[in-house]
């Protein structure tokens, strides 16, 4: 992976946020998203007895493991979501079939100018039905022409 071109601060999206210190190119691997690596069970001893508040730092890495960026969690963590996105997150699989070996990167899907924020699109799959209290807890505040207004995507 090249070297970090990216800066954290606070965003006009939603608290901190990571912008480009430099040129990005499509397709550029940007960042891997660190954390601990925890077993869903785990996650779920963890923060089950919280109340969702729509701020998490946690990816579902595959059906086994998440990372919990709350625990070691590096500057991924602080990329916000968008409905117009300027990456993506991509899960390299263990070569050897090794779930825990699984990782996460952040990848551009188009040129980045310095000083532009990162944003991909979390992808969060609930499913419990999405009530307007779930929209709300999770509203999007990414400011694009097509925002849904919810960082929620639609049942599969």
């Amino acid at each position: 992976m090249p070297r970090k071109k990216i800066a954290a601060r606070l965003s006009p999206i939603h608290g901190n946020g990571v912008f480009a210190t430099e040129a990005i190119r499509k397709g550029e691997r940007i960042v891997r998203y660190k954390g601990k690596l925890r077993t869903h069970d785990e996650v779920d001893e963890a923060y089950g007895e919280i109340d969702e508040n729509g701020h998490t730092f946690l990816f579902t890495l595959n059906d086994e493991y998440v990372v919990d960026a709350n625990i070691d969690g590096g500057i991924a963590r602080w990329i916000n979501h968008s409905c117009k996105p300027n990456c993506e997150a991509v899960i390299e699989e263990n070569d050897k079939g090794k779930r825990h070996k699984d990782k996460v990167f952040i990848e551009a899907i188009r040129d980045i100018k310095p000083g532009e924020e990162l944003t991909y699109n979390y992808g969060i799959v609930l499913d419990e039905p999405h009530t307007a209290k779930a929209k709300k807890l999770w509203a999007c505040l990414c400011g694009s022409r097509n925002c849904t207004g919810t960082m929620l995507q639609p049942k599969r």
